[in-house]
């Protein structure tokens, strides 16, 4: 179980009100705390970057602050500096490496909970993407959960589209997270990325789906340009701009190969594309057959890619197969 140090901070509120929405979760909590009913296992589940690593945080430093606040912590005692600045001895991590939570984690991270707290009145564990966790690991952490020591809260995080195995569910307590308003997603975007124009503030908003952390993603990966530049070439086809030509089509489809673990957030981008212009012709009779051909095409490009295809060869496929398939709807 690893500290704060560089875990990198989303957010240094110590108070609900520094969170964006999500205000069943914050109803949940401040319920939850203002009883003194700590559970010992909770569930925040929903969309990946809505904010639950964040909120998982703020509630440890509510938790081990000595003059808490109605919504949080203090911001102003020991232990809430501790946590501003990332090195809080009793808020630790467990997180996937390499793609997956796995068994000498858990093995590691129980045994550490033998020992108390070093200074505050919880040692607050968060457990970030169990759904990302191996069957053994999952199920040598399900007595710790079912009961921890003493004095310990476990914090457990994963998307809600991803399956978490049903005896992890039962033994905590589960809070929803959903997607945020285009607004809030703006709101968010704009306290993190000031430097950014609203124009492209509004276009990762609307691009991320409610789920302003992934839009961040983007922003700091220039996923956004590439995905630009490629819907501007593919809907350049069928006209006289030599854009469209092949060789474009092939310098494009290099720059998307080098994205190598952003490739399938990009492959995201373009189903989103592809969604917007199958509402925009749901008018339309039959106008949905050709785009879900076009989404298809990603699914099997996504598919050659976990079978170690070469990247180069899957990218100019589908780009190729999108530039035919806009063609005919031209």
């Amino acid at each position: 179980c690893s500290d704060m140090a560089g875990k990198g901070i989303i957010d240094k509120s110590v108070r609900l009100s520094g969170v964006v929405g999500q205000e069943k979760a914050k109803k949940l909590i401040t319920r939850t705390v203002s009883t003194g009913r700590i559970g010992h296992a909770y569930l925040f589940r929903g969309p990946e970057g809505v904010g639950k690593k964040m909120f998982a945080q703020i509630f440890a430093a509510w938790l081990n602050c000595p003059q808490p606040l109605a919504d949080g912590g203090c911001g102003t005692c020991p232990s809430c500096r501790k946590y501003r600045s990332g090195n809080h001895p009793d808020i630790c991590y467990v997180e996937p490496e390499n793609g997956a939570i796995k068994i000498d984690q858990i093995r590691t991270f129980c045994r550490s909970l033998a020992y108390p707290p070093y200074e505050s009145a919880y040692r607050v564990s968060i457990l970030e993407d169990v759904h990302e966790m191996r069957a053994e690991a999952a199920n040598s952490l399900l007595k710790t959960l079912e009961e921890p020591p003493s004095q310990n809260v476990l914090v457990l995080t994963a998307e809600s589209s991803k399956a978490v195995l049903p005896t992890i569910i039962s033994r905590c307590q589960e809070l929803p997270f959903y997607e945020l308003s285009r607004a809030d997603s703006v709101a968010v975007l704009q306290q993190h990325r000031p430097d950014l124009e609203a124009a492209k503030l509004e276009l990762l908003a609307r691009l991320s789906e409610g789920c302003p952390g992934k839009a961040l993603r983007l922003a700091e990966n220039e996923l956004v340009e590439l995905y630009e530049k490629s819907v501007r070439v593919l809907e350049q086809t069928g006209s006289d701009n030599l854009e469209s030509g092949d060789e474009v089509l092939l310098k494009l489809s290099a720059e998307m190969a080098t994205l190598k673990d952003e490739l399938f957030p990009f492959f995201g981008l373009l189903r989103i594309w592809i969604a917007a212009k199958m509402r925009e012709a749901s008018q339309l009779r039959n106008w949905s057959q050709p785009y879900q051909k076009q989404l298809c095409f990603i699914d099997e490009a996504e598919r050659q890619l976990q079978r170690n295809c070469n990247r180069n060869l899957v990218c100019e496929v589908l780009l190729f197969n999108l530039q035919s398939s806009v063609a005919r709807l031209s």
